[in-house]
């Protein structure tokens, strides 16, 4: 059955993202998890891409499991180099260094 996006799902993962320091990065799946959706972090994907009608939310800082960057999100690589990001090539940060711990 899919999930039906409602508003408090919407604020309860854009809080979690908003919970992320800066110069750390969460994976999407990462976001599932701590929201009580492990396995929905496609879910969590979307709710970022219409993030920006609930607010301005640090949604830079989600990648995917692996460290790559979202691939239509032109500015997210420079925003995350301007926090201090530490990345292993031109697409990946490095989730080892600097995954957010919580």
């Amino acid at each position: 059955m899919p999930t039906v996006l409602t508003e408090n799902m919407i604020y309860e993962i854009l809080s979690v993202v908003e919970e992320i320091p800066e110069g750390k990065v969460a994976s999407y799946g990462q976001i599932a998890k701590l929201t009580g959706r492990e396995r929905h972090a496609r879910l969590v994907g979307k709710i970022l891409s219409l993030s920006e009608y609930y607010g301005t939310y640090p949604c830079h800082r989600v990648v995917n499991h692996a460290g790559r960057l979202a691939p239509h999100f032109r500015e997210q690589r420079d925003l995350l180099l301007a926090e201090g990001v530490v990345f292993r090539d031109e697409t990946h940060v490095d989730m080892g260094r600097c995954q957010w711990v919580c």
